[in-house]
C-alpha cells in the first residue's frame, strides 16, 4: 500500500512536460485514473461552487473575522506554520483566535499546533464540519462582536492594543484551509500576478531550520550542529518531503538517506524495524555512528511509536516561519497590515 501511495504522489507531482519521464506503469496505469479521477473533482468543484452561487447550498458566516490560510499547489508547503504565525500575531495583539482545522487522518497538524500554542489564548477546533466546531467554541468561551466599538478603539490604540483580548472571548477565525487550485488556474493566477503585485501586498516566506531535540524529551534543545559530520537518515510521512531532506542536507550531515512514507501515514511496528533496519545498513556501510531525524508533524503524530527506535539517536527537526524581506517589505509591514485588516473588519 505504501509503494501504492509513493506512487500516486510521484505521478500527482510531476509537471506535465515531464510524464514521459515516468516508468511505463505509472504512466499507462496510474496516470490515466489520476487523470479521470481529477475530471471528476474538477466538475464536482464546479458544480459545487454553481450551487453555492444560486442559493441551493446554505453558505455559514461567522461572527468574527475569518482569515482563511491555504496553498496554491501540492501539499507540504507550509501551511500549518503560516496558521500558527498569524495566530501568535493576533495572540501578541490581545485577540484571542480560533484555529479551525478539519484534522485529516491522525490530525498531526492540530497536535502540533496545540503543543506550540499551549499556554497561550489561541484556541483551536478540530473537525469536518466547521461550523458546527465554530458555533461550540463560541457557546462555551463567547466570542468579541463587531458593534463593540470600544473592543475596535482599543485595538487602534497601541497602548492598549494588547490588553484588549475581552476575557479570552475569540476574535478572530484562522482556517487552516488546505485550498488547492488545478494546473490551469495556476497558470491564470501565474499570468495576474503582476497585476495583483500593483494593487496588493505580497510576502514571501521560508521555513528556516532553528534547532532540534530529542524523541525520548521534547523539551531538549540542540544545535543544527549535532548532524555535522554524521550520517542522517530522514524519515517523514509528509506532503512534500524533498523540502525536508533538502533543509537537512543543507545543514551539513556527511549522507543523507531518506525514508519516504505517505502523507498523514502512521508509524506501526513493522515500519520501525524497517526504520532499524535501514539504520542499521547505513552504520555498517560508514562505520559511523548513524541519526535518524523526523518532522515535528511526525513526532506529534505519534511520539511513542519513534521511541521504540533503540539504539540509535532519533531527533525532530524544528524550523521557524519567516517572512523574507522583498521590495521593502518584510515582518512588520505584514504584522502592520494584518493588524489593519482586522481593524476594518471590527469596524474601527
Amino acid at each position: 500500500m505504501e509503494a501504492l501511495k509513493r506512487a500516486v504522489i510521484r505521478v500527482a507531482a510531476t509537471p506535465d512536460g515531464r510524464l514521459q519521464e515516468l516508468p511505463f506503469l505509472q504512466r499507462s496505469l496510474l496516470l490515466p485514473l489520476l487523470s479521470f479521477a481529477s475530471s471528476l473533482f474538477r466538475l464536482s468543484v464546479a458544480l459545487r461552487r454553481r450551487l453555492y452561487r444560486f442559493g441551493l447550498l446554505p453558505r455559514h458566516r461567522l461572527p468574527v473575522p475569518v482569515i482563511s490560510v491555504g496553498n496554491l499547489t501540492w501539499g507540504g508547503n507550509g501551511k500549518t506554520p503560516m496558521v500558527e504565525f498569524i495566530a501568535r500575531i493576533c495572540v501578541e495583539a490581545g485577540i484571542p483566535p480560533l484555529i479551525l482545522t478539519r484534522g485529516y487522518a491522525s490530525g498531526d497538524e492540530a497536535k502540533m499546533l496545540e503543543r506550540h500554542l499551549s499556554g497561550t489564548s489561541a484556541r483551536i477546533g478540530v473537525g469536518a464540519n466547521r461550523t458546527a466546531v465554530a458555533a461550540s467554541i463560541f457557546e462555551r468561551h463567547g466570542y468579541v462582536k463587531f458593534e463593540n466599538t470600544l473592543y475596535s478603539k482599543k485595538l487602534s490604540n497601541p497602548h492598549e492594543f494588547g490588553s484588549a483580548s475581552e476575557n479570552g472571548k475569540v476574535g478572530v477565525a484562522i482556517l487552516d484551509d488546505g485550498m488547492q487550485v488545478s494546473d490551469g488556474q495556476l497558470k491564470v493566477i501565474k499570468s495576474k500576478m503582476h497585476t495583483v503585485d500593483a494593487c496588493h501586498a505580497v510576502f514571501f516566506t521560508r521555513l528556516a531550520p532553528s534547532h532540534f531535540f530529542e524523541v525520548k524529551n521534547q523539551h531538549s534543545t540542540l544545535p543544527l550542529s549535532v548532524v555535522l559530520n554524521r550520517v542522517v537518515l530522514c524519515v517523514s510521512a509528509i506532503g512534500f518531503p524533498n523540502a525536508f531532506v533538502q533543509a537537512v542536507g543543507k545543514i551539513g550531515p556527511l549522507l543523507v538517506d531518506r525514508l519516504d512514507f505517505g502523507d498523514h501515514h502512521s508509524i506501526q511496528l513493522n515500519d520501525i524495524e524497517m526504520i532499524k533496519e535501514r539504520l542499521g545498513k547505513l552504520k555498517d556501510r560508514f562505520n559511523t555512528e548513524v541519526v535518524a531525524v523526523v518532522t515535528e508533524k511526525d513526532y506529534d503524530r505519534d511520539a511513542l511509536i519513534l521511541r521504540e527506535i533503540h539504539n540509535f539517536d532519533v531527533l525532530v527537526l524544528c524550523s521557524s516561519f519567516q517572512i523574507m524581506p522583498s521590495y521593502g517589505q518584510g515582518e512588520d509591514t505584514f504584522r502592520r497590515k494584518l493588524k489593519e485588516l482586522i481593524i476594518s473588519k471590527f469596524g474601527g
